[in-house]
């Protein structure tokens, strides 16, 4: 089977070069091609785009955008549909997850950029989403618009199926001109994207283009780069550092890197009718897409005191986990993440023979590992792909003294605990360098509107420009009316 990645508008496919990856589970092969342009072709296409950023897209209003987004969404969650036919069948060959887990994850992801909460998405940064459409009147005086990038380049990583919808509705509702790079871990749903948009709001035709480069060819990636307006741009810290060198001083570069996220159970919720659950919950956050995204656990604090020990739960954990294995089967690994979680837990066995109080609780083929510890002294990650490590702590209220070193790479929370001790914890936690708090179960589906790594989805994209009041009293005084 042969699937065509990425959409470039005003280029003809003839004169595209064309190079294939193939990927292959089991006995079932899928072969991409992904566009490879030339320089030329990559300043025309920039050209493009940005003309029409101008021209088309910042001509619309907010509401015909949430509106077109919203009525593209809707043809993603059909099941009929042919795009999410395609979704169904070929993201789960090209990721290797679990074809019910691309499914259900998909089918929970898509909901948040319905309607409602597209406009929650715009209220959380605008008070007045009118200003993204016109000038509207300042507090101090005079008035304002915000004003989105003519050219936003997306660079996107690949390690969560459909994670480049979220910059390219972020784009749209600030009417920035869009070219995403995809990677070659997940290539197709971005183009899938971009022509399901086009096919609903032909005037979008050349508003946007999904294009794909080797990594490491900085030729093609800086004919884009010197294009563009802003750079928002995802994946390892040390690939993040790299682009950096080659976005030039006037752009704004946003770049979202390597994260680590941890969760959290109070002791009050450790009782014998209740853990079980929170334990089914914690174990979902580690088999959804294989701890994959920066909101994925690395470990969970267990606070002593409860009915269930942190020791009881940890074996709560293995036991959903093993549920989950058989629900959701984990993906193929590669020779070095399969390498990877060897060493993890050859490690975490290495310990416990001087450790009697750790346990390693681990499946007979491998596929999830599990391990008890009372060490707080050192907060390691996880070895990724269904490997946890619980800690127990004499109060979740140590916590925060624990991760704040790690200030810098921290972001979301998943906590289990009563609402007074939920809201104690999220203050000393937000200090720390915590930017996300959320619920058992839902670390790996943010909310719409959340707040990426602490920051605004749309503010960072937009300039405001303002008229002064000066300039507005000015005026006044050449207006025909004025005697």
């Amino acid at each position: 089977m042969t699937e065509r990645a990425g959409y470039l508008p005003g280029i003809a496919e003839a004169d595209i070069e064309w190079q294939t990856l193939d990927f292959q589970r089991g006995n079932a092969a899928l072969h991409v091609e992904v566009p490879v342009l030339d320089d030329a072709q990559m300043d025309a296409l920039a050209v493009r785009v940005k003309l029409a950023s101008r021209t088309i897209l910042k001509a619309l209003t907010v509401s015909e955008i949430v509106d077109i987004t919203d009525r593209a969404i809707a043809r993603l969650l059909d099941r009929n549909d042919p795009y999410r036919r395609k979704c169904e069948a070929l993201l789960p060959l090209v990721t290797g997850y679990d074809a019910e887990m691309v499914r259900l994850g998909l089918t929970g992801y898509l909901k948040t950029f319905r309607k409602p909460n597209l406009q929650k998405f715009i209220a959380e940064d605008f008070a007045n989403p009118k200003i993204l459409d016109e000038f509207q009147p300042a507090p101090k005086g005079g008035f304002t618009k915000a004003i989105g990038p003519d050219l936003l380049v997306h660079v996107w990583a690949g390690n969560v199926p459909g994670l480049p919808l979220w910059s390219m509705v972020a784009g749209l509702l600030v009417k920035a001109g869009s070219i995403g790079k995809v990677p070659s871990g997940e290539p197709l749903f971005a183009g899938w994207f971009a022509q399901l948009l086009v096919e609903i709001e032909p005037r979008l035709t050349d508003c946007l283009a999904v294009v794909w480069w080797k990594g490491g060819d900085t030729a093609r990636e800086d004919a884009l780069l010197k294009q563009a307006d802003t750079v928002l741009a995802y994946g390892g810290n040390e690939s993040l550092t790299e682009l950096r060198k080659h976005v030039p001083i006037t752009t704004r570069y946003l770049p979202h890197g390597h994260k680590v996220s941890f969760g959290m159970v109070a002791g009050a919720t450790l009782d014998t009718r209740k853990a079980a659950g929170v334990a089914q919950q914690a174990a979902y956050d580690v088999v959804r897409y294989d701890q994959q995204g920066c909101f994925s656990p690395h470990l969970f604090f267990v606070e002593r005191g409860g009915r269930v020990s942190p020791r009881e739960f940890t074996r709560y954990v293995a036991h959903a986990l093993a549920g989950f294995e058989s629900k959701y089967p984990r993906r193929e690994l590669t020779i070095a993440e399969a390498g990877g979680i060897a060493a993890w837990r050859d490690a975490a066995e290495t310990e416990a023979l001087s450790h009697p109080d750790m346990e390693v609780i681990a499946s007979e083929t491998g596929t999830w590992c599990a391990v008890y510890s009372e060490d707080t002294t050192t907060l390691n990650p996880s070895g990724l792909n269904r490997t946890i490590r619980i800690v127990a702590v004499d109060a979740l209220d140590d916590v925060a003294p624990l991760v704040a070193p790690f200030k810098a790479f921290l972001q979301t929370a998943g906590i289990a605990a009563p609402p007074e001790e939920l809201h104690r914890l999220a203050n000393v936690l937000g200090t720390a360098g915590v930017t996300r708090i959320c619920a058992l179960g839902n670390m790996t589906a943010p909310e719409a509107g959340w707040h990426h790594d602490g920051r605004f989805n749309l503010l960072d994209l937009i300039s405001m420009v303002e008229i002064e009041q000066s300039a507005e009293t000015a005026a006044e005084t050449f207006a025909p009316y004025t005697d």
